[in-house]
């Protein structure tokens, strides 16, 4: 684009890709940038291999089945959308005249943006990240005095799905802009990696906490409900709630009571395996917090040093989601 002379670029080479390909010559050539930018002047596609490391031909007339659908007007925008239909491997167009790149695959047709414009949105929606991450620390904070407590409410779990569900969804859209800005995407990723770290499985664990008696080992991968829930419904925290319950309440003031898995997992090189044993054997956060580190040891699988780390870590989780709380 910057050097004003427009493209075609096949993304894969198979002998479908062979079959309409005309004229141009063939060559075996690492790619970079400057040899692209430098066959991209002749007229013709540039064709890469599959892992796109190796140009393979230039200066091609693409022939695809004039049969195939397109809703392109313009001659290299119609070639690339059918050739993208009849291979299944993406095509790239550059517009000379209207300076437009573009990417067909899938059926679909996305337009890149500029640079600094997806750079501009990454950091607007990190922003947004930002908030939404300190409301999911208070929330997660009152929540976890509140289980100590056994005062929690679906209100407060509801809370802190709600926000979770939001923090996955605007790093889902970054993620995106990244992928867009591909070597120039290196500090926002890095932004990105340090807002989210322990979300996942922070999420999952609170399914497994308040998922319906029966169903909270269904609940260790993403729950198809809350990452379902429309941008509408997930401000309604009575749809949250429904969600994270799978349908068996959206009472928002009713009590209720965690298994554990949540705190269990702040608790510093503790196996998930362990954490799993001691919930099905105390059934219940109450009665993990009562245990002592001789009642621990009695669980199968929990060696007498991971009895004495629970039974401290618990104890320093407590005193420390107390104190925040009421200080």
């Amino acid at each position: 684009m910057r050097g004003n002379t427009g493209a075609l670029i096949v993304l894969g080479y198979d002998e479908v890709v062979r079959g309409i390909c005309s004229g141009g010559f063939e060559l075996i050539a690492d790619f970079s940038a400057t040899r692209l930018r430098e066959l991209a002047k002749m007229d013709g596609a540039i064709v890469l291999d599959t892992p796109g490391g190796t140009i393979l031909r230039a200066a091609v007339q693409l022939v695809p089945d004039p049969d195939l659908p397109t809703q392109e007007s313009g001659t290299r925008h119609r070639t690339a959308e059918r050739v993208a239909r009849q291979t299944g491997f993406p095509v790239i167009t550059v517009s000379k005249s209207m300076r437009v790149i573009a990417v067909f695959a899938g059926g679909e047709r996305y337009v890149l943006d500029d640079s600094a414009a997806i750079v501009a949105r990454a950091h607007q929606a990190l922003a947004i990240l930002e908030r939404y991450k300190r409301r999911l620390d208070v929330a997660s904070d009152t929540l976890s005095a509140l289980e100590i407590e056994d005062r929690a409410t679906m209100r407060d779990v509801t809370a802190v799905a709600q926000c979770l569900e939001m923090v996955s969804r605007i790093a889902d859209e970054i993620s995106g802009y990244m992928i867009e800005l591909g070597t120039d995407s290196g500090l926002i990723a890095l932004q990105l990696e340090e807002m989210t770290a322990g979300a996942g499985p922070s999420r999952t664990l609170l399914l497994r906490d308040y998922a319906p008696a029966g169903r909270h080992e269904q609940a260790v991968k993403p729950d198809a409900l809350l990452a379902g829930l429309s941008s509408d419904e997930l401000l309604d925290l009575a749809a949250v709630a429904a969600a994270v319950t799978a349908g068996a309440t959206d009472d928002l003031e009713v009590p209720v009571s965690p298994r554990g898995y949540r705190l269990l997992g702040r608790i510093p090189r503790l196996p998930p395996s362990a954490a799993a044993s001691l919930v099905e054997h105390f059934g219940g956060l109450q009665k993990l917090l009562s245990a002592s580190a001789q009642d621990l040891r009695q669980v199968p699988g929990i060696s007498a040093p991971e009895a004495t780390q629970v039974r401290e870590g618990l104890s320093r989780l407590a005193e420390s989601a107390l104190v925040g709380r009421y200080s």
